[in-house]
């Protein structure tokens, strides 16, 4: 399930840190984005609701998914980098997660277990000192 949501994605430049020399100090290379998930007209009510549960963490308080990225010294790389990010983050927000199946170990698992429960207790009990009186 592809959802291109790059239309709706606000950008916002700003100078970031890293190598790049003087070309740091001058240029806005690192890129923000931020996408209003409540306001999308791409998604559905209860992909929506599903997102924000998932994705609450990277969701500021004006209720936008934020991603930045400042790895790369070009802005147009950093943009690819976001809207690349936000992909990943969405898909995987509306990923299914499989149902857990419940189990019960076997006879034969239960019985290795106690054998060497057992076992470890005779350890224990072969390193006890001897009393006179036993």
């Amino acid at each position: 399930m592809k959802i291109d949501i790059t239309k709706e994605i606000i950008f916002q430049t700003a100078r970031s840190g890293g190598k790049g020399g003087q070309n740091v100090n001058k240029v806005e290379t690192m890129v923000e984005g931020y996408f209003s998930i409540r306001n999308s007209a791409m998604l559905t009510a209860v992909q929506k609701d599903t997102l924000e549960s998932k994705l609450s963490a990277k969701i500021n308080a004006d209720g936008l998914l934020q991603v930045r990225s400042q790895v790369f010294r070009t802005q147009l790389g950093n943009k690819a980098e976001v809207i690349r990010k936000m992909h990943v983050l969405l898909e995987q927000g509306l990923k299914k997660e499989k149902r857990r199946i419940a189990t019960k170990p076997s006879a034969a698992a239960r019985e290795r277990r106690i054998e060497g429960k057992k076992r470890q207790g005779q350890t224990k009990e072969g390193r006890r000192k001897i009393r006179g009186d036993e």
